[in-house]
């Protein structure tokens, strides 16, 4: 009945006013919109980014969340990378493979740790923030979240990756292969032994792409809208 309704209410409209298709479908997202509170739409996007956030993270945080993710897989630092032949040759090639193993790991095992962070900030969503990431990309909120959150999450984030690091030996087996290159006397670019700034950029940068995902995946698939409010909020985005 609503569609039928839907349907009558669109031909009136191209016939009475010589409106095209897609000139009705922006006046219906209007009238859709209308309905929606201020409330309404705070409420459903914050909703919509805790979902993702949740979801992104406990992916991120499982054995392989990022080891095995092509899209989030951390690779060694550059600097490693132009001088990994060399690094390989002079027997160290088992000790790069640990290392490159286990700052995945560390990452999976502090990525949770960013969920309260991103959740913090999600608290300071105003108002016009919540209206301009409803009606903008499909990575609106993810944009919205690196550009208020990207400092802080380092500043916070760094330790537990540090600690993560330790635990799993990837502070240790990066040491030893940093001190052995930097040893040689032919060596005139010295590697930074510190790979705790690294991963974490780049383990933040792998959360919001999966946060990306989600957000891309809630605006597109009803399916993925499991709440009365994400389903109102971005169902008036869908005509």
């Amino acid at each position: 009945m609503k569609n039928l309704c839907f349907l009558l209410l669109s031909a009136t409209i191209l016939g009475v006013f010589g409106c095209t298709s897609s000139e009705v479908s922006k006046f219906m997202k209007g009238v859709s919109e209308a309905t929606l509170t201020d409330e309404d739409v705070s409420e459903g996007l914050k909703a919509a980014l805790i979902k993702g956030i949740s979801e992104g993270a406990e992916s991120a945080s499982k054995e392989n969340g990022f080891y095995g993710n092509d899209l989030i897989r951390i690779g060694l630092p550059e600097e490693v990378q132009k001088v990994e032949n060399t690094i390989r040759r002079i027997g160290f090639g088992s000790e790069l493979d640990k290392v490159h193993l286990t700052i995945n790991r560390g990452a999976e095992n502090a990525a949770l740790e960013a969920k309260p962070i991103f959740i913090n900030a999600i608290k300071q969503l105003t108002l016009k923030d919540a209206w301009d990431i409803l009606r903008g990309e499909d990575d609106a909120a993810t944009q919205y979240l690196r550009k208020t959150t990207s400092g802080q999450l380092a500043q916070l984030f760094e330790p537990h990756i540090q600690e993560s690091l330790n635990k799993v030996g990837a502070t240790r087996y990066y040491g030893e292969i940093v001190n052995t290159y930097n040893a040689f006397p032919t060596t005139t670019n010295k590697l930074n032994p510190d790979l705790k700034g690294y991963v974490t950029e780049r383990a933040i940068d792998g959360l919001f792409k999966l946060i990306a995902q989600e957000e891309k995946a809630i605006r597109e698939n009803p399916a993925e809208r499991t709440s009365a409010i994400l389903k109102r909020v971005f169902a008036a985005q869908d005509q």
